[in-house]
Parts: C-alpha cells; sequence; structure tokens
C-alpha cells in the first residue's frame, strides 16, 4: 500500500516521504479498512515536529501520520463478524500510541475503532469525527444534558469550535460563540444565538451582555490560558469550563479565589484518553447527531497523499475556513 512515513522529527518536507509498504495483515480482534480520506490535526503536526515535552525521536522505527481517517472495511480478523467487511466506517485513535496511522491508503486496527458511518454521511465528513468530532460532542456533554442552559464556545470558528456549536444547538442550548471576522460568520450560521468578538478589551463584560447579564452555565474553552480571566467573570455558580487548548499560555495562573466562590468545575479533555464508557456515550451522541443532519463540517481542502508535506504546512498555518484532508483512496 501507498503510504506517508517519517522516521525522524523535523519540517514536513524535510521528514515526510511517500513509500510502498506492505499492509499489515488483520489479527484477532481486528479490521482492515480501505481509506479514502486522512484528517490532518494539529496534534498530528505537533507530533510530527517532535514539539511535545520530554519527547526526542518518534516512538517507532518508522511512523504513519494520524489519527482520523474513513473508509471501508475490506477485511477482518479471527472473531470479527464477516458482514462487517464492506461496512462504511470512520476511524479513531489511529496512530495514537500505535505506529501505523491513516496517512495510507489502508490501516489494520482494533475493530472497536472503526465506528459505523451512516450512509446519509459522507466519508470527508466521516474523517474528521476522530479528534474534532469527538473532541465537540465531549466538551460540550461530558456533564449530560444542556437543554435550556447557556454555554460559550470559545474559538467558535474553528473545527472544533464549529462542531461545538452545531452539537451544543442540536442539545436544546442557548449559544454564544466568540470568533471574528469570517469566522464569526461562519459560527452565526452554525446556529450561534450570538457571536463576541474574542479581541474585546472587555471580553467578560461583551459575553455577559451578549447574555442578558445572565453568567453561563458552561464553557467549551480552546484557550484556556488566555482566557480564563474572562470564563471566570462570566461562569456561573457551580458552572464548567472544559478546556481541550491552551497553546498560547500553556502555564496560565488561575484565579482560585472568585473561582472557589463559584464553585466552579475546571475539567481538561483530552479525547485519545476518553475511558470506555465515556468514549461510548460520546460516539452514540455524534451518530445521533449525525444521523439527524444536525452537523456541517467544512472542508477547507483536501490534498492528494502525495502532498502530505503541504496539507501539514496549511494546519500550521492556521487561519482555516474548515479541515485539512488527504484523499488517500
Amino acid at each position: 500500500m501507498k503510504a506517508i512515513v517519517y522516521d525522524r522529527f523535523g519540517g514536513a518536507r524535510d521528514v515526510l516521504r511517500l513509500e510502498e509498504i506492505e499492509t499489515p495483515r488483520p489479527e484477532a480482534g481486528e479490521v482492515t479498512v480501505d481509506l479514502l480520506f486522512s484528517g490532518v490535526n494539529p496534534s498530528d503536526v505537533k507530533a510530527r515536529a517532535g514539539s511535545r515535552p520530554g519527547v526526542t525521536r518518534p516512538p517507532f522505527p518508522m511512523v504513519i501520520p494520524h489519527s482520523d481517517g474513513a473508509g471501508v472495511i475490506s477485511a477482518v480478523g479471527e472473531g470479527v463478524d464477516a458482514a462487517r467487511i464492506g461496512e462504511r466506517v470512520w476511524i479513531w485513535n489511529g496512530q495514537w500510541r500505535r505506529a501505523f496511522g491513516t496517512a495510507a491508503c489502508r490501516i489494520t486496527l482494533p475493530q472497536s475503532q472503526a465506528v459505523t458511518l451512516p450512509d446519509s454521511v459522507d466519508f470527508e465528513t466521516g474523517a474528521v469525527m476522530g479528534i474534532p468530532g469527538l473532541t465537540a460532542a465531549f466538551t460540550v456533554f461530558s456533564g449530560g444534558e444542556v437543554a435550556g442552559k447557556t454555554l460559550l464556545i470559545q474559538g467558535g470558528a474553528g473545527t472544533v469550535g464549529l462542531l461545538a456549536v452545531q452539537l451544543a444547538k442540536w442539545g436544546g442550548a442557548h449559544v454564544i460563540a466568540t470568533a471574528r471576522g469570517r469566522g464569526a460568520e461562519r459560527a452565526r450560521e452554525a446556529g450561534a444565538d450570538a457571536v463576541v468578538d474574542y479581541a474585546e478589551p472587555d471580553l467578560g463584560g461583551r459575553i455577559l451582555a451578549a447574555n442578558s447579564g445572565r453568567p453561563i452555565d458552561r464553557i467549551v474553552e480552546v484557550e484556556f490560558g488566555r482566557n480564563i480571566a474572562a470564563d471566570t467573570e462570566v461562569i456561573a455558580e457551580n458552572g464548567t469550563i472544559c478546556a481541550y487548548g491552551s497553546a498560547l499560555e500553556m502555564e496560565p495562573a488561575l484565579p482560585f479565589y472568585p473561582l472557589l466562590f463559584k464553585a466552579v468545575t475546571i475539567e481538561i479533555a483530552l479525547i485519545y484518553l476518553l475511558g470506555e464508557e465515556e468514549r461510548k456515550s460520546t460516539i452514540d451522541r455524534l451518530d445521533r447527531a449525525l444521523v439527524e443532519g444536525a452537523l456541517r463540517c467544512p472542508v477547507e481542502r483536501v490534498y492528494p497523499l502525495a502532498d502530505c508535506a503541504a496539507a501539514h504546512e496549511a494546519v500550521e498555518a492556521g487561519n482555516r475556513a474548515g479541515a485539512i484532508l488527504l484523499g488517500t483512496g
């Protein structure tokens, strides 16, 4: 099979290369998926660049990057129902603690990591479900139902943010998002009831004004360190801040006293490490939203497999209006 591989950290064009390698055969409990699309996420780019703290070399002699993808099951191992052959699926944790991810024509992995993709959903959307989709669903619903609550989606124009806005609206919440420029338009189109420019000097005050002065029940946070002051100002008593990112400030100072006297719950979400029950419930929630047509997943561009380096550079550049995918089929 054709695959993108690397064996050392570095710039995308320096270390990524296209090779022909043997397709791993499915062992007991595994399936082989003929991939059509591979999702490229910031975590994939950081892993290839070697930017994770304390990691100085790749964990395997050869790595096929990317954890997300979608395609069709073409072979099954012992113990897997043969009826799964031909099934449309999307992939989660394809390259998490594994050598071979989805930047290839095929992937072989445990069957639980190949989730049935509803017939009404295209493969491009399926390739966005693994990290962005699960992150959005978990950060919105990890505390239970959101009907009748007010949610703030910080960074409502990013891939996770747009999905979180749609999922929160689907769940019956009143949604405020932060974004700016064209991103603000995208957040409104996704269903946000109000959009606040995240660059406003009085961000907390603007958010409260957008909610008629009422505090926020739950915050989905993409930049925890940068936004913790505003989040503390606007969060309701017994509210929750569920953070999945803090790239601009990795060692934030917490205003503990104000958080304490609101009894705020701070939840840190790393979607790779969801427990079995948490993952099952999150996947089930995503599946229902997909079947009901509640999710629109914009794609900025699909790159050919051989142009994987350019796809990584597009993710590194930021300011995207949608997901970056590789066409692997």
